[in-house]
C-alpha cells in the first residue's frame, strides 16, 4: 500500500502541467515580439551601415577615376570594395537600386545607390529612399 502512494506523488498533475505551460507560454508572448523588434532594428543598422560603405566607394571611385562607375559591379572589379555588401532586409546581394545618372557624352553612370527592399523601416520611410 505505501509503494501505491509513493507511485501518485512521484509524478506531476495534468493541472500542474497546464498551469507551467500557461505560465511559459504568457512570458513567451511578453518576450517574443521585443525579440522581433530587435531583430528588425539590428537589420535596419546593418542596412544603414552597407548603404554608407557603398556611397563611400562611389565618391572614394569618383574622387580617383573623375567619374563614377557605369556598374555597382565595377566597385568589386576595380577593388574598391571586396564584395557587394548583402542587403539585410532582402538578404541578397543584387537587390541594390542604383541611381543612374547621365554623364557629358552620354554615358551613364551609377552615382547613388538605394535598397532594393519592399515595405518601410521601423522610422516609416520606405526602405527605397534610404
Amino acid at each position: 500500500m505505501v509503494s501505491d502512494a509513493r507511485r501518485r506523488r512521484t509524478g506531476f498533475t495534468l493541472i500542474e502541467l497546464l498551469v507551467v505551460m500557461a505560465i511559459v507560454s504568457a512570458l513567451l508572448s511578453i518576450v517574443a515580439p521585443r525579440y522581433m523588434r530587435k531583430i528588425d532594428v539590428a537589420k535596419e543598422a546593418a542596412l544603414r551601415e552597407n548603404l554608407n560603405a557603398l556611397r563611400i566607394a562611389l565618391d572614394q571611385y569618383d574622387s580617383d577615376k573623375g567619374s563614377y562607375p557605369e556598374k555597382l559591379s565595377d566597385l568589386v572589379g576595380q577593388r574598391y570594395l571586396r564584395a557587394l555588401p548583402m542587403d539585410p532586409v532582402t538578404e541578397r546581394r543584387d537587390s541594390w537600386v542604383a541611381s543612374i545618372r547621365e554623364e557629358e557624352g552620354g554615358r551613364r553612370v551609377v552615382n547613388d545607390v538605394h535598397s532594393g527592399a519592399a515595405g518601410h523601416g521601423l522610422d516609416g520611410t520606405p526602405y527605397g529612399s534610404w
